[in-house]
């Protein structure tokens, strides 16, 4: 089967490519699901864990909307950095590792409408936004050639800020772990 016949048997009528929608849904899902487990859960380091299955859905969604280099900084920026130091400064903080009790608020129940409310802002101002709009499909030479410009930028000039700025976050983490150590 030619690469052509394998596109057009993945196409539907209306040119929409049928794995990659129901890969979004699938990891749209994955994301609602950690997003609720993140406020519901009353253990602070099971909140922290279900946001990286969270930020993890962000870097896949990149990846399906053909933005690797996002992706992978979305990985190593949120998930590598980010959520070590959430991790430290929960360790930092004495907080209780284990099942918390009476860590809600009293008046949780008017941001339910809140909730909704804005949620049905957003939906309004993005579906008017957007109204009947298509995203243009990159070539691969403008693929290419962004990702080369974005990483010459970084790994050029910036090179040894970079390097600087990876040793600065190595002694806060091995600072945390010296303070959070018990004798």
């Amino acid at each position: 089967m030619s690469v052509a016949a394998a596109l057009a048997a993945n196409l539907s009528d209306d040119g929409v490519n049928v794995a990659q929608n129901v890969g979004f849904y699938i990891i749209a899902a994955a994301m609602l699901f950690g997003a609720l487990r993140v406020v519901t859960t009353k253990n602070v380091v099971h909140a922290a864990l279900w946001l990286v299955v969270v930020l993890g859905g962000i870097a896949a969604q990149y990846i399906l909307a053909a933005a690797e280099f996002v992706a992978i900084s979305q990985v190593l920026v949120y998930i590598g950095a980010v959520m070590v130091l959430f991790l430290f400064g929960i360790m930092l903080t004495k907080a209780t590792i284990g099942n918390e009790t009476d860590t809600n608020n009293k008046g949780w129940g008017v941001g339910i409408p809140v909730a909704f409310l804005i949620f049905g802002v957003l939906a309004y101002v993005t579906l008017d936004f957007t109204e009947d709009a298509t995203m243009v499909d990159p070539s691969e030479e403008q693929i290419a050639s962004t990702t080369t410009a974005i990483s010459d930028g970084y790994l050029g000039p910036y090179l040894v800020p970079l390097i600087a700025v990876s040793f600065v976050l190595l002694a806060a983490a091995i600072g945390a772990i010296v303070l959070a150590r018990k004798d």
